[in-house]
């Protein structure tokens, strides 16, 4: 009698490289969380569709590089006017999707102007904002939205509000605006924050899709190397510290939007 030998089901793959991402390796720090970001956006691009019809723009700083790592079309803007440039792409290539992807340094320190006059003019383009509360790619400075009493290299002995004020909530300001259609801030610091931070994203795309006006999504991310401490105790930093002072949530959905 002859042996049969049964060959093994066909595996399903429930997880795999997103298309819009290139086979890259990353300059991100370890434990840095712009790669969750990365990846989350691809995903969100891959679902949707939109691959070939995207145009990222880039900011200065960490993720000046971010060309690289994404498979799409893309043009690095100067400091902080990345917003500027996508407004001027997206006005000429109107059927096209169009996203910058900025840090707090890059959004809400040098173009806190242009970030600020896209959504009051209803830009319709979508803005991934990275938060981690410093400058990350020139030293480990002060960012606008370092926490009080938090040590970098320009403020050793931790940020005094008094001479340098306060940091600045760029999401909530942003929502006054009337051009804004959807604003809203989420976690990267653990899975079930990330899986809200994809929704989110994916929202935010679906606003621009349906040219409903400026969508921004804030994360508040990681920078374990100018933190000075390690991965793991960086994830813990964001919820002890950053999530107190910078709220979850969602602080502009107009109604158009809900209606998606």
């Amino acid at each position: 009698m002859v042996d049969m030998v049964m060959a093994p089901p066909e595996m399903q793959v429930v997880y795999d490289y997103p298309d819009s991402l290139t086979d890259t390796p990353t300059s991100y720090c370890p434990g840095c969380t712009h790669g969750i970001a990365h990846r989350l956006v691809a995903e969100v691009l891959d679902e949707l569709g939109l691959r070939e019809q995207t145009v990222l723009v880039s900011p200065v700083g960490c993720s000046v590089f971010i060309y690289q790592y994404f498979n799409l079309d893309a043009c690095v803007a100067p400091h902080g006017r990345a917003p500027a440039m996508a407004t001027g792409i997206k006005r000429m290539l109107p059927n096209h999707i169009v996203f910058t992807y900025q840090g707090d340094g890059d959004l809400v320190s040098i173009g806190a102007a242009e970030i600020l006059h896209a959504a009051a003019r209803g830009e319709k383009i979508t803005t991934i904002f990275i938060n981690n509360a410093i400058y990350g790619m020139t030293g480990g400075q002060m960012a606008p939205t370092s926490l009080p009493g938090q040590k970098t290299t320009s403020s050793p002995t931790g940020r005094d509000i008094v001479s340098t004020g306060n940091p600045i909530r760029m999401s909530e300001v942003i929502a006054q605006l009337d051009g804004a259609a959807y604003i809203v801030r989420r976690s990267l610091h653990d899975v079930a924050s990330i899986r809200k931070a994809k929704k989110a994203i994916l929202t935010a795309f679906k606003v621009q899709m349906a040219g409903l006006g400026f969508s921004m999504v804030e994360l508040l991310s990681s920078c374990p190397t100018n933190w000075g401490i390690a991965p793991e105790t960086a994830l813990e930093w964001i919820e002890q510290n950053m999530l107190p002072y910078y709220p979850v949530g969602d602080f502009k959905v107009r109604d158009d939007v809900k209606a998606l």
